[in-house]
């Protein structure tokens, strides 16, 4: 992004884990919300704290929850990020509330943002069909069985919903969704 730095004062950014998250796809786009001046705030199926990995093996840090994904008020957030994790990602696209969530947020045409893994969710929500997405590239199939135009790039966004592919593009990821939710009024 180019000239002044983007200021997301009084913007509330929902980020959705459980266990296994792909430390750095919350981390990443957490700092560059928070760093703009966002509030963040993440949202769990879990209580207690959500363990992270690194690379769906290695265990990482645990970070606290701030609220259930049960009962979660879509016209609260300004956008939404969905880190993967292929263990987060899984969990969370069978999770009832999660799919709701995730149906609402679109609805109210709030900017929608996964990366990795975390298409799957979209998938479940009914979100990709005619959509250019991209993700992890072993999602690639489900993403075109559901609709989805795959392509192979670091980040693309479609409408309301950016997506990306792995940790390596977590800066251009991060600057698209601070760049995305400042651009939404």
């Amino acid at each position: 992004m180019t000239g002044a730095p983007a200021d997301l004062t009084g913007r509330t950014i929902a980020f959705l884990a459980t266990r296994g998250v792909e430390e750095v796809e919350l981390t990443g786009p957490w700092k560059a919300v928070t760093e703009a001046g966002a509030t963040a705030v993440l949202l769990s199926s879990e209580d207690g704290p959500v363990t992270a990995l690194h690379g769906d093996w290695d265990r990482g840090a645990d970070f606290p929850v701030d609220g259930p994904i049960a009962g979660a008020d879509a016209s609260s957030f300004d956008a939404l990020v969905l880190p993967g994790g292929t263990l987060n990602a899984d969990a969370l696209r069978i999770d009832a509330d999660a799919v709701r969530l995730v149906q609402h947020v679109a609805q109210a045409g709030t900017p929608i943002a996964a990366i990795c893994h975390a298409p799957w969710l979209l998938i479940e929500a009914g979100l990709v069909d005619g959509r250019r997405l991209t993700s992890y590239s072993s999602l690639r199939t489900d993403l075109e069985n559901a609709g989805a135009q795959w392509v192979d790039e670091q980040v693309v966004t479609d409408g309301g919903i950016t997506t990306s592919r792995t940790p390596e593009d977590i800066e251009a990821f991060s600057a698209e969704v601070v760049a995305r939710v400042a651009a939404a009024s």
